[in-house]
């Protein structure tokens, strides 16, 4: 692994009337896990602990700071979602419309303050003024050319200038994610800081921590290798941000937990009850959507339930209930209780037991798996596969072996808090109290 440097030989920024506001999302950035490895602080500022919004998951997260609401106010209540007018399922989707609400800046950018996301979830689109996002072109070919979209149409470039090359894609996500990625970004945004069109207020994401706590664990010796780079990271930031007039704020999106039980299969438990029809072609299985009365979109410690037939209900709900690993089913009435109620969340919402995670294969016998089970395809699998992550027996192919998988989350709860530091004084105990508060900063 290489280490983190700073780049070098950049000015520092004359400072703007605005205030200045580096805010950086990391991975997987629980506080036990920080405190267990000695990480109590970043850039001399302690850390503390940070309810995560439910469900703990990446794009939630991220929509409630930019809007300081709940998923059953934004709609981000997953990292996909199932579109029962299409009959189709989504997954990492980035147009900005799908987050709704207000954002936190819009008064700060009336009275003449820029914003900037990098390598937020759902930002293609944003009204801010800068903006960049992997996306990458698939060709007819089975091929793929790495790219990213910008506003200004020259950002992906001029990071790439400052982070030294092209953005390593195939480190972002798949068997080679590493924290390579996030040196990447942490040597664009650094570099970004010191340019006189630096917006303001910087939102990005680190993404690398993440990676080796799923495939290891949080107690494993290479989870806490990945904690001490992305603490690397996180020092330049905080130096380069201090260089340039930034006050800067760090979170954790969850908290990953140890996998003690293992894979939960809702789908293969609607296909046995008849409840889940696949339509075989060429041998392989694929969830036939329109002939179904359920399925279940899973998304890491959360399952999304689409009750296609509603007459069909109550059998899935009993179904999905008697299954081992599931601690809860919620229908409408218990979503709202938990602030997640919403039409994408569907009719219903599982929730696994401590030590439990949703995969969202069908099948149980691997020739009946799809073209895309061996391939790292975050869009076309109806679900979250962490199975990406690792090599499969195929050449240039990902595994089918669910038990690989030793980390995972979505969950909330004592043991699931994420990590807070920041050089503002703030006093939020959770991420909707922490996006009130930076709204309420960028106000004054």
């Amino acid at each position: 692994m290489l280490p983190f440097r700073q780049p070098s030989g950049y000015p520092v920024r004359f400072k703007s009337r605005m205030k200045k506001l580096l805010v950086i999302q990391v991975a997987g950035w629980g506080y036990g896990f920080a405190a267990r490895n000695g990480a109590h602080s970043v850039g001399g500022c302690a850390l503390r602990p940070l309810e995560p919004v439910f469900p703990a998951l990446t794009c939630p997260a991220q929509a409630t700071l930019r809007t300081g609401l709940p998923p059953s106010g934004h709609g981000m209540v997953a990292n996909g979602f199932f579109d029962p007018v299409l009959r189709k399922p989504f997954f990492w989707e980035q147009s900005s419309a799908l987050v709704a609400g207000p954002r936190i800046w819009e008064g700060f950018r009336k009275r003449g303050g820029s914003a900037g996301l990098l390598f937020i979830q759902q930002s293609l689109g944003e009204d801010v003024d800068h903006w960049v996002s992997p996306a990458p072109l698939h060709t007819h070919g089975g091929g793929m050319i790495t790219a990213c979209h910008s506003r200004p149409r020259d950002l992906g470039a001029r990071l790439a200038r400052r982070a030294g090359g092209a953005f390593p894609l195939h480190r972002y996500w798949g068997p080679l994610a590493s924290v390579r990625s996030s040196d990447w970004i942490a040597r664009a945004v650094a570099g970004l800081l010191a340019e006189p069109d630096a917006p303001d207020l910087v939102y990005t994401y680190l993404p690398g921590l993440d990676y080796d706590l799923q495939r290891f664990g949080p107690d494993h010796p290479k989870a806490a290798a990945a904690l001490a780079a992305v603490r690397r990271e996180l020092e330049a930031l905080f130096a380069a941000a201090a260089a340039n007039g930034y006050e800067s704020v760090v979170f954790g999106d969850y908290a990953i937990t140890p996998v003690t039980r293992g894979a939960v299969f809702p789908n293969r438990a609607l296909r046995a009850a008849g409840l889940l029809a696949a339509r075989e072609v060429r041998g392989m299985a694929y969830p036939d959507f329109h002939q179904s009365a359920a399925f279940a979109l899973a998304d890491h410690q959360v399952a999304l339930v689409a009750c296609l037939d509603v007459a069909a209900q109550a059998r899935t709900a009993e179904t999905l209930r008697a299954l081992e690993g599931v601690a809860q089913v919620l229908d409408r009435e218990g979503q709202a209780a938990y602030g997640v109620a919403h039409p994408r969340t569907g009719e219903l919402l599982l929730v696994a037991e401590p030590g439990a995670w949703f995969a969202y294969p069908w099948w149980t016998d691997a020739r009946e798996a799809p073209d895309y089970a061996r391939h790292v395809d975050i869009h076309n699998k109806p679900g979250y596969d962490p199975c990406e992550l690792f090599f499969g027996r195929l050449p240039f192919g990902v595994s089918l072996d669910t038990a690989k998988v030793r980390g995972t989350h979505g969950r909330v709860g004592p043991g699931c808090e994420a990590a807070l530091a920041a050089t503002l004084p703030l006093k939020a105990e959770s991420l909707v109290g922490l996006a009130g508060e930076i709204r309420e900063w960028l106000s004054a």
